[in-house]
């Protein structure tokens, strides 16, 4: 996997994050940079750490279903997508406006559920990790602090939009990789 290809996947797995800022954006009455800072680093830190912690735990496996590991990605992603899309197509968005530890933690490790899923992935199609969890955080980090600004001046609007985008890139990767496996297009 390449470095664009990593800085699609990257964007495609900050965009759930971002839908939070804005909401987060949204509930504070005040961005200010610190504020702004704490949900950025919550997201990126975080959208960082998990993709390493899938990694491991997939090459612990990567042995046994090398065969499959094309299948695998490919079902990963797009369910990862799905369920984005799925979350998106909610009526209902709940906003909280707290940014204490306990409630960006939880609101952390929720976005990044995904990123861990991919890092099993990223395991079978023996991505250097380190690069690619860079990438994620750093683009995972700056969206967040867009996604503030644009929750603050714009509201809702945007979230919806941005978590099927982000669907729709994950199982667009997944349907690459597994079409590239097959034989049926190379980049």
């Amino acid at each position: 996997m390449g470095l664009v290809e990593l800085l699609i996947v990257a964007v495609g797995l900050s965009l759930d994050a971002f839908a939070v800022a804005v909401g987060k954006g949204l509930s504070l009455k005040t961005i200010g940079i610190k504020n702004a800072g704490i949900i950025g680093l919550y997201f990126g830190v975080a959208q960082a750490v998990m993709p390493i912690l899938g990694y491991f735990l997939g090459v612990q496996f990567a042995g046994q279903i090398r065969a499959y590991d094309h299948w695998v990605a490919f079902v990963l992603l797009s369910l990862i997508g799905l369920n984005m899309i799925r979350e998106a197509r909610r009526k209902t968005h709940s906003v909280d406006t707290s940014v204490g530890f306990k409630r960006m933690i939880v609101l952390a490790v929720a976005t990044s559920i995904d990123a861990l899923a991919v890092g099993i992935s990223f395991a079978f199609l023996q991505v250097n990790i380190i690069l690619a969890a860079l990438l994620i955080g750093v683009v995972t980090l700056l969206l967040s602090l867009i996604g503030v600004g644009v929750g603050n001046a714009f509201g809702l609007k945007y979230r919806s939009k941005a978590e099927w985008a982000g669907g729709l890139i994950l199982i667009g990767m997944g349907v690459k990789i597994l079409l590239e496996h097959l034989g049926v297009i190379s980049f």
